[in-house]
């Protein structure tokens, strides 16, 4: 895996980031850091980017397990440190997820295996932060 990061230049602090897969991202600071607000913020894309891996392996898992889910939502809340590095130290996450008569046991199975066992990102930001898991079932 890999991508490339390039700074757009000396008026601002925005960056273009493409992946591998050729796919580009716009990034960009914050006003008082130098920014114009253009994209989110490189944390802000760590926070997404984690919310995503565990959504797509929960989806992955209820699908294999012959669940008929029709939605996954997942609310990230964090709380990072105030020194530098500015790490997460804590990070919610709430699922809500949405099929037809699901079972609470598999789905509940399904986000823990995501968090103990398959999304990498998660199992990184635990070095360093608490995560903590809520979900809701939604008959659709």
């Amino acid at each position: 895996m890999e991508c490339n990061v390039k700074w757009t230049g000396p008026e601002g602090m925005s960056f273009v980031a493409e992946t591998g897969s050729g796919h580009a991202v716009v990034m960009d600071g914050a006003p008082e850091g130098g920014g114009r607000n253009l994209g989110p913020r490189p944390m802000e894309m760590v926070l997404l980017g984690t919310g995503g891996c565990t959504a797509y392996d929960v989806v992955v898992i209820l699908r294999k397990s012959g669940q008929d889910v029709r939605g996954c939502d997942v609310r990230l809340v964090a709380e990072r440190a105030e020194a530098d590095p500015k790490v997460f130290t804590r990070i919610g996450f709430d699922f809500t997820i949405r099929g037809r008569s699901l079972k609470p046991n598999i789905v509940e199975r399904a986000i823990h295996l995501s968090h103990d066992k398959y999304c990498s990102a998660s199992a990184m930001l635990a070095h360093t932060a608490e995560l903590s898991l809520a979900w809701t079932i939604v008959e659709d």
